[in-house]
């Protein structure tokens, strides 16, 4: 019993992360007129927490490892409900994207912890249940953003407005961290990986010089300092990639190790995952814009519009589980495909319907892009791990779930370009109408890139051969493993990342 109530604080604690990262998206145009937030004040408002995310999320995993993983877990736990305090207190644009920037940081020390306390707590025959709840519930999280969002800015709720998508975190955090205190097991890492600071450093660099020059660069009419940034970029990034190798030949501590690479599969997934998040971070980012600053729906009616896309991403859920093992890539490569339909679709009815269009209108292509967006997302990271060994499985999954956040990043701050650009600085209904139009191309072609990357996956065969070869890997690095007590249950447990664990 203590082990499910453990694995349900941990899932509401990844819910709650990831239902952050979109329902702000509804809140933007009320942030807006409320604190005269800037357009690249608004972009930073949700890039800066996934970027900060993303650096900041195989570096926490490490600490979990060397420190303690429940401890990690409720320090990141009480950093990002504290952030969620200081949100909804700002009185200005530059204090949100603060705050936000904190509150991803503390997101990374927090959500990393979840997968590696389940594999704790589990043996691998035992994880499919845990994991496919724990992926069915991140996607209703990231689906069911917008709606909450709407609901909780239109309802003026203590009159709090916009700043109640943040404060809703406050009572949830409260109860998880006095939970997961009592009912999470604390675990740790025998092998006391190190933990890659200067790698930390050059990517955190690398990625700010892009995603600050691509936000800010319209801003500052793309002067000098900023075209060195963006120049200065690739360079830092290409010094990161040379110090990850140096430090993988050294002691094999890399923050991402470039052998990983060496996988066609893995790679094609993370070109998959990356194309994938860039799309999806970027068309909520205009679609909620388009539809309250140009047509003028309100909260609820903008956050409504997207209910069909959740109700679709449920559906799609529903039948990818099943679906997933028999057809593998070729159900990525499907689903990737009907978002493009989806977004096509949608592009066509608000050409046609104009400034007449309602939200019933996109109820078809919406419920469409939600189907193919669970039909890319469940089975991928089961098919991207194919032929990874056990041993680099903790890396593999991290590596993995940052460069979704990348994406994400990345994706917003392109799409951000040329709808803000084409929207000029009237913002016209026409205008608004125009920037959605030659924006949504952004997310269709980061969507075109995963469906070429999918058909690189590994076959299903593949898969089920990696999952008998992995049992037994496991089982093997089990029995060389020190059997130590817990206090919890008495049992030693499976490791995550192929190393013995500690567990108190």
């Amino acid at each position: 019993m203590s082990r499910l109530i453990a694995v349900l604080i941990l899932i509401v604690a990844s819910f709650m992360d990831l239902l952050d990262t979109t329902i702000v998206n509804v809140a933007l145009p009320s942030i807006q007129t409320d604190l005269g937030a800037t357009a690249s004040q608004l972009e930073w408002t949700v890039s800066g927490y996934v970027l900060a995310y993303a650096v900041c999320l195989i570096p926490g995993g490490r600490m979990g490892d060397i420190f303690g993983r429940r401890r990690l877990f409720v320090v990141g736990l009480a950093g990002f409900t504290g952030a969620s305090v200081l949100c909804a207190a700002a009185s200005s644009g530059d204090m949100l994207v603060t705050s936000r920037i904190i509150q991803g940081v503390f997101a990374a020390l927090m959500t990393p912890q979840v997968l590696s306390i389940i594999q704790v707590l589990f043996a691998p025959k035992e994880r499919a249940a845990v994991l496919g709840a724990l992926g069915m519930i991140s996607t209703i999280g990231a689906a069911a953003g917008p709606l909450v969002g709407g609901v909780l800015v239109s309802s003026e709720a203590f009159g709090l407005g916009w700043r109640s998508v943040f404060l809703i975190n406050v009572p949830v955090g409260i109860i998880l961290f006095v939970a997961a205190i009592i009912f999470v097991p604390e675990s740790r890492s025998l092998l006391k990986p190190r933990l890659d600071v200067p790698g930390a450093v050059l990517v955190s660099a690398g990625l700010f010089l892009m995603v600050f020059a691509l936000i800010e660069g319209r801003e500052h009419n793309w002067n000098g300092w900023i075209w060195s940034m963006l120049l200065a970029s690739p360079f830092v990034l290409a010094l990161f990639v040379r110090y990850q190798a140096r430090r993988d030949r050294r002691d094999g501590s890399a923050l991402v190790p470039p052998s990983l690479f060496n996988n066609r599969g893995y790679s094609a997934g993370v070109i998959t995952q990356f194309a994938f998040s860039a799309s999806s971070g970027g068309f909520f980012l205009i679609l909620m814009l388009y539809l309250q600053l140009g047509l003028n729906f309100t909260a609820i009616e903008a956050a409504l519009a997207t209910l069909p896309f959740s109700l679709g991403a449920l559906a799609g859920g529903a039948a990818a589980v099943p679906l997933g093992p028999r057809l593998g890539k070729v159900l990525i490569a499907c689903g990737a495909m009907a978002q493009i339909i989806g977004l096509l679709w949608i592009a066509k009815i608000v050409r046609d319907h104009s400034d007449t269009l309602v939200g019933t209108d996109l109820i078809l292509p919406m419920a469409l892009a939600g189907l193919g967006l669970t039909f890319e997302v469940v089975p991928l990271m089961d098919v991207t791990l194919s032929n990874t060994k056990v041993a680099n499985a903790g890396a593999a999954s991290g590596v993995f779930g940052m460069v979704q956040q990348i994406g994400s990043a990345l994706g917003i701050a392109v799409v951000g370009i040329v709808f803000f650009g084409l929207a000029g600085a009237d913002s016209t209904s026409a205008s608004l109408r125009e920037a959605f139009l030659g924006g949504i191309w952004v997310p269709i072609a980061a969507l075109s890139l995963s469906v070429i990357a999918a058909f690189l996956l590994p076959s299903v065969s593949a898969v089920i051969a990696h999952k008998g070869g992995a049992e037994s890997e496991q089982s093997g690095l089990a029995a060389d493993r020190p059997r130590v007590a817990s206090t919890k249950t008495g049992e030693s447990p499976a490791g995550t990342h192929g190393c013995p664990e500690q567990r108190s």
